[in-house]
C-alpha cells in the first residue's frame, strides 16, 4: 500500500544536455522556477550548472538575488567528470539554502560495450571517483548544508546486480546516515519493459542497498513506452521514497514522468 505522498522533485527547468530544442532563456527560467515555488514543490532541480552560460548564470542568480526560500532545496546535476563537477560547485558558491548535488554517469550494458568501452570494474570507477570528489568538495567549502545523490544512468539497462554494486561502491563514500541522507535514483532513462519489470527492479534495490535507513531511493521515469506514470507508482509501491518528474513531460527526448 502507499500509505502517505513520496517526496516530489521537480524536474522541469532542466535543459542541460539534453536541452528543449530552443532552450528557456534566464527570463523564462526565472519565471518557471517562481511558478514551481507558487505552486509550492519543495525540491527542485534547477538544471545542469555546466552544460551552458544560461544555466550557470540561472543558479547564480537564485543565489544572488536571494530568490530561494528557506524551506526549499535546490538540486544540480552533473556528469561524473572532475571539470563538470567542479563547475557545478562554482555554480553554488555562497548559497545557504540546502542543495543536493546530483552526480550521474551512465552503466548499461549497451553504453559500457559500444559509447566507452569500458568494462565493468572501469565504469564502477568513474562513479566512486565522482563520489570522492563531491565528498572532497563539499569538506572545503564547509558546508553543511550540502546532501548528494547518485543516479546510475540507463539503470534500466544495467544488470541490477551490478547497479547494486556501483551504488553501494558510491554509499561507501558517502557514509550516509537517517540524520543525513543520501539519494540513490533509479531513473527509467530509457522504458526497456513493462511497469511491474522496472518495480522488481527497484523492490531489489530496496531489499539490498547498504545504509538503507540512510537512503532516500529516487525514481525518474521518462515516457518512451507511455507508462511513466505507472513505473513511478509500482516504483513507489516498491519501496521508493521520492520522485522526480515534470508538470507537463517538458524535456529530455520522450519526456519525463
Amino acid at each position: 500500500y502507499i500509505e502517505h505522498a513520496p517526496k516530489w522533485c521537480s524536474v522541469d527547468l532542466r535543459d542541460g544536455n539534453q536541452a528543449l530544442i530552443i532552450p528557456m532563456s534566464l527570463e523564462e527560467k526565472l519565471e518557471m522556477w517562481e511558478k514551481l515555488v507558487e505552486i509550492g514543490f519543495k525540491e527542485i532541480e534547477i538544471g545542469f550548472p555546466a552544460a551552458s552560460e544560461t544555466e550557470f548564470e540561472f543558479a547564480r542568480t537564485l543565489i544572488e538575488r536571494n530568490m530561494i526560500p528557506e524551506d526549499v532545496t535546490i538540486q544540480v546535476l552533473t556528469q561524473a567528470r572532475e571539470h563538470i563537477i567542479r563547475k557545478t560547485f562554482a555554480a553554488l558558491e555562497g548559497c545557504k539554502t540546502p542543495v543536493v548535488v546530483h552526480v550521474y554517469n551512465s552503466t548499461s550494458v549497451a553504453q559500457r560495450e559500444q559509447v566507452f568501452k569500458r568494462d565493468r570494474e572501469q565504469i564502477k570507477q568513474i562513479a566512486v571517483e565522482g563520489a570522492k570528489l563531491l565528498k572532497q568538495l563539499t569538506d572545503e567549502a564547509g558546508n553543511d548544508n550540502y546532501r548528494f545523490e547518485y543516479s546510475p544512468e540507463s539503470f534500466t539497462g544495467t544488470e541490477p546486480e551490478y547497479a547494486l554494486e556501483v551504488c553501494n561502491a558510491v554509499l561507501d563514500i558517502w557514509q550516509p546516515t537517517p540524520d543525513r541522507k543520501a539519494i540513490i535514483n533509479l531513473p527509467a532513462t530509457v522504458e526497456m519493459s513493462s511497469p511491474h519489470v522496472y518495480a522488481c527492479q527497484v523492490e531489489y534495490m530496496h531489499k539490498n542497498l547498504k545504509y538503507r535507513e540512510g537512503v532516500e531511493i529516487s525514481l525518474h521515469p521518462h515516457n518512451d513506452r507511455g507508462t511513466g506514470v505507472a513505473d513511478a507508482e509500482l516504483g513507489v509501491l516498491a519501496g521508493a521514497d521520492r520522485v522526480e518528474g515534470t508538470l507537463f513531460g517538458n524535456g529530455e527526448r520522450t519526456g519525463n514522468m
